[in-house]
């Protein structure tokens, strides 16, 4: 299922407790997917649901993602990324923990070192969550 979920942290620079993708399902051009195993006991998770800044912070790894795969492919260090703005979220539903969402991302523009992406996190065919995000990358020295 995950292309890549062995050592998620080799493509993402959070640590865990702040990981919040399972692994990589596809990068296929502008759209990446991943997916996340909420475990009751995840930072994020109140009420026995994933909340909402964990569902945003799942959007903003999945993007992390992308670019941290492309890194690796590219025998380059992954950057380190950085929120700069959030746009039309939308929280329609909170995921129930102990289940498995799926996200989406898909690349708007990139200038610079600013990634404009939609996000939308999806669980058993319904969505989660959506928004915009703007994240400006910082290549590692």
């Amino acid at each position: 299922m995950f292309i890549h979920s062995d050592d998620i942290t080799a493509y993402i620079p959070q640590r865990a407790p702040i990981v919040m993708i399972s692994g990589i399902l596809a990068v296929d051009g502008p759209v990446t997917r991943t997916g996340l195993h909420i475990a009751a006991d995840n930072v994020f998770v109140e009420n026995g649901v994933l909340t909402a800044p964990g569902l945003m912070e799942n959007i903003a790894q999945t993007a992390a993602a992308r670019i941290g795969y492309i890194a690796k492919q590219q025998n380059t260090p992954v950057p380190l990324g950085f929120i700069g703005a959030v746009k039309d979220l939308e929280i329609l539903e909170l995921p129930p923990a102990g289940q498995m969402i799926e996200t989406t991302t898909e690349i708007g523009g990139e200038v610079f070192n600013a990634t404009m992406v939609t996000g939308k996190v999806m669980f058993e065919g319904r969505l989660m969550a959506q928004c915009e995000m703007k994240i400006f990358t910082n290549p590692q020295i």
